[in-house]
């Protein structure tokens, strides 16, 4: 596989709207999964959550050309990301079920510094030193947010691994994503993705769906992997559409956004998530972050800030200069 030139498409300003829509139905999607890992398996949710998203996402076929664009030249990529994208999905909720959600999600927030980076190689997009050293300062606010060496082996070593190998999963998902959207749709990425994540969990349910495997399982993430199918009641059942709806949003904004603009500019936009966890896990769990969990809050977006601000500043056209249009 060779990633060696970026797309011409750069629309910055839709791409950083998308991003952002997309970041906020994740948090919510986060926080609906952790409100109900206490009862169902995550394969089931995934199940739901894409089955439910692909009626919708059909529905942006339909609006963007109609079935004809699902066919594709490059199946094996499009397999590929899928792929990375389920399991970047489930390592993360893994990790959901046992942490504490800002925390989780502060961690799977090297996901923006890994895009950047990633988009260096793999789509020969330029980043500075100056850009470089602000990845650099955001990875350090993470450092110290988790304080990983503080906790014992599992929790502070293993658990605390699993949003950072999320996070590298999504990152390489999300550099295909720029990649494969020169040809494909943002609406035919995402009918990619849910199908992956359809394939996936029906995998797991033939396999575990009984929760066979259950048995002297004692790790929380593990058993909410291995948790037997319950068929959803009551309010749960509105929860599980809601989890639907969030995932069509999702796969379509983030397909999108990664499609229009340049991973570099709107990747740090992802950083908004991580003050919504610190929301959500204050009102619904009662989490309420230390003064290391706001210090390294004030570094990671203030890098993610200057990356974005330094990439408008070498965009923008030098004084005396016409641009494109013939006018300064």
């Amino acid at each position: 596989m060779t990633l060696t030139s970026a797309p011409s498409t750069d629309r910055p300003e839709l791409g950083i709207l998308l991003i952002c829509i997309g970041v906020f139905a994740i948090s919510v999607n986060d926080l609906l999964i952790k409100v109900l890992s206490g009862g169902y398996p995550l394969h089931q949710m995934i199940f739901a959550r894409s089955a439910i998203a692909l009626i919708f996402t059909f529905g942006f076929v339909q609006l963007e050309g109609g079935w004809r664009i699902l066919k594709t030249a490059t199946p094996g990529l499009h397999l590929l990301r899928g792929l990375l994208v389920v399991f970047a999905n489930m390592t993360f909720y893994a990790a959901v079920a046992v942490l504490p959600l800002a925390q989780a999600t502060a961690l799977f927030f090297v996901a923006p510094l890994f895009i950047t980076l990633l988009s260096i190689p793999l789509l020969g997009e330029k980043v500075g030193p100056l850009r470089l050293t602000a990845v650099t300062v955001g990875f350090l606010g993470v450092v110290v947010m988790q304080q990983p060496w503080s906790g014992d082996v599992v929790t502070g070593r293993l658990v605390l691994l699993l949003p950072v190998i999320a996070a590298a999963l999504y990152a390489l998902m999300q550099v295909l994503t720029r990649r494969l959207g020169v040809s494909t749709r943002a609406s035919a990425l995402a009918v990619y993705i849910q199908s992956s994540f359809l394939f996936v969990s029906i995998g797991f349910f033939l396999v575990a769906g009984d929760g066979r495997y259950l048995e002297g399982v004692e790790n929380e993430s593990l058993r909410f992997l291995l948790k037997p199918w319950i068929w959803p009641t009551g309010d749960d059942l509105l929860v599980f559409v809601a989890l639907g709806l969030c995932s069509g949003v999702i796969g379509y904004c983030l397909s999108a956004a990664y499609r229009l603009a340049n991973a570099a500019t709107i990747a740090p936009f992802e950083y908004i998530g991580l003050p919504l966890a610190i929301l959500w896990g204050w009102l619904v769990f009662a989490e309420w972050p230390e003064p290391a969990t706001w210090l390294g809050c004030a570094l990671i977006i203030g890098a993610g800030l200057f990356v974005f601000l330094r990439e408008q500043a070498r965009a923008a056209p030098m004084p005396g200069r016409r641009t494109r249009w013939g006018r300064r």
